[in-house]
């Protein structure tokens, strides 16, 4: 049930917002992604979720902008 308060926290920010937390989310994926292959990465399951994250966040965007249409 996790994902369903952070859905609605995501809901509640306004589209800048979201759009910073989708560019940080965007560049912790990318480190994330280096420290596996340098084989750094304790926790393989932080990279699905911060994808899932982004999915979220793009998904509202879409869907707020389809909305203003």
């Amino acid at each position: 049930m996790k994902s369903r308060k952070e859905v609605e926290e995501l809901r509640k920010m306004s589209d800048s917002e979201l759009q910073k937390e989708l560019d940080a989310t965007h560049e912790a994926l990318y480190k994330l992604r280096f420290q596996s292959v340098v084989d750094e990465m304790v926790d393989t399951s932080v990279v699905r979720k911060a994808k899932k994250r982004m999915a979220r966040i793009k998904t509202i965007l879409r869907s707020r902008e389809l909305e203003s249409n």
